[in-house]
């Protein structure tokens, strides 16, 4: 915009404007110029465009295409003082960062290997180096690996191996310090500062070494498993058991879940098994806490494990959870009678899923904002990972919990705000006339005028507790037998 004129110059960028997306759009540096990315409607059609702001003219410099979807840029990062810039695909099965020139002719892997990258935490081009995080052997915790930025290096942890977990790193841009935290299932998060160039702590006082020795950790540690089902997919997942854990009894087990692409719940993190909802102590109450990530969840664990979820979001998913499932109620402490699931958001669409395709597994389920038809949700999200309705409107109709209803034979509660921003009250109508229609006795907790967060008003998150705990209580009793 001129603002001296008042008059507008528009980027002469091809496509139709309703067909197409510009989620990402930067300034190129030192120049009149303007990098930005165009997605279709698809979003499985990336186009990289150059435009000049004097004359509005536009050249793309680089296009991508995939059967399932592309994900939208999240930055550009120029080296080489804007010759070239870092570009982020997973087109040869993994994650990984390239270097583009500026008209798109040049590209240089940078990141080879089999494993992804996490998220870029610095670009050192004094040192020639690309720090980014990454976990190539175990997808639930995370590391600081560098490589170099010309490309053809070998891939170099510079995070401690001795310290097991999830890291994070901010790097000054300089890269000569850095704020590093550390956390696990075990320890809670603890932050120091350190000298980058010597990857030592400023004081001795604030490193992660000496805090560490002032963690207790916990008595009752959750532990990490893995199962392979019955379709050959290797599910990683973690338990926290009951405290005064006899493995003579039978106990109830609650699976908590998400099983989206926008979300993974298994991670070496503090507070991974805490459960919000629960008003009270899941473990020393008696329950088996479970959380499963099935494929489609964003683990790094390359191309074909995040986007088999293609079109499948409502099924792929929700068999792989279910066949976790059975493998881990084969362990002889787990009492098959009382199972439960519960989920918000997706999760809630999961648990529905789960309760209503498998009742053999699922005796009792806590949906909260859950998308009960997928042809209601958000167009964005929904279309990336679902292809359009107009073309794949079966998959939806597969994929929507309101499709499965009638299966209904466990215990459910149906939790909503009618003020949702995000999954519409309306699903809950949806289903609970789909429920009705199918003579299904069901509970209902709607939230006046609640958000999908749920924690609006006096005494909201207290109340949505209480009536959580005490459904999961009465449905699914706790403790050993």
């Amino acid at each position: 915009i001129n603002i001296g004129s008042a008059t507008t110059s528009w980027l002469k960028v091809p496509g139709d404007l309703i067909q197409n997306y510009i989620p990402r759009m930067d300034w190129i540096p030192g120049t009149n110029e303007v990098i930005l990315q165009q997605l279709n409607r698809a979003q499985n059609v990336s186009k990289v465009y150059v435009a000049n702001i004097s004359s509005g003219s536009v050249t793309n410099i680089l296009t991508e295409t995939d059967k399932a979807w592309i994900d939208p840029v999240k930055e550009f990062d120029w080296v080489e003082n804007g010759k070239e810039f870092l570009w982020v695909s997973d087109k040869d099965g993994w994650n990984h960062y390239y270097r583009i020139s500026k008209d798109g002719k040049k590209q240089t892997l940078i990141t080879k290997g089999d494993f992804d990258v996490i998220e870029k935490s610095l670009i050192d081009e004094k040192s020639g180096y690309l720090y980014f995080i990454a976990s190539p052997t175990n997808y639930t915790q995370k590391y600081l690996y560098k490589m170099k930025l010309s490309g053809g290096g070998k891939l170099e942890m510079v995070t401690s191996s001795i310290f097991t977990g999830t890291h994070a790193y901010d790097i000054s841009p300089t890269g000569l310090f850095a704020r590093h935290t550390y956390q696990s299932t075990t320890i809670p998060p603890i932050a120091e500062w350190m000298n980058f160039v010597t990857l030592n702590p400023l004081t001795m006082e604030g490193s992660v070494t000496n805090q560490l020795g002032r963690v207790k950790p916990p008595k009752n540690k959750v532990e990490f498993f893995k199962v392979t089902t019955e379709d050959g997919v290797v599910i990683d997942g973690w338990m926290k058991k009951p405290d005064n854990f006899d493995q003579t009894k039978k106990y109830p087990v609650v699976f908590y879940i998400y099983g989206e692409p926008w979300g993974q719940t298994v991670t070496d993190t503090y507070e991974v098994a805490n459960n919000q909802l629960y008003a009270g102590d899941m473990a020393k109450d008696g329950y088996i806490y479970v959380s499963i990530d099935n494929r489609g969840t964003p683990a790094p664990r390359g191309r074909e494990w995040r986007k088999s979820i293609f079109q499948k979001i409502g099924t792929l998913n929700i068999r792989d959870q279910a066949m976790a499932a059975k493998k881990v109620l084969e362990f002889p402490y787990v009492d098959k009678s009382r199972v439960a699931v519960w989920g918000w958001s997706g999760g809630g669409s999961s648990t529905l899923n789960l309760l209503f395709q498998y009742p053999e597994i699922f005796k009792t389920g806590i949906a909260v904002a859950a998308v009960a038809n997928q042809l209601t949700y958000d167009n964005i999200y929904q279309e990336r990972y679902m292809g359009s309705p107009l073309q794949s409107k079966e998959a939806y109709i597969k994929g929507s919990p309101i499709t499965y209803a009638k299966n209904l034979q466990g215990n459910l509660l149906l939790i909503h705000g009618t003020g949702d921003d995000n999954v519409h009250y309306q699903n809950a109508e949806l289903l609970i006339n789909e429920l009705i229609k199918n003579k299904k006795v069901f509970q209902m907790m709607s939230y006046p005028n609640r958000t999908h967060a749920i924690n609006e008003g006096q005494g909201t998150s207290e109340h949505l507790a209480l009536t959580y705990t005490q459904f999961l209580q009465k449905n699914c009793p706790p403790g050993g037998k």
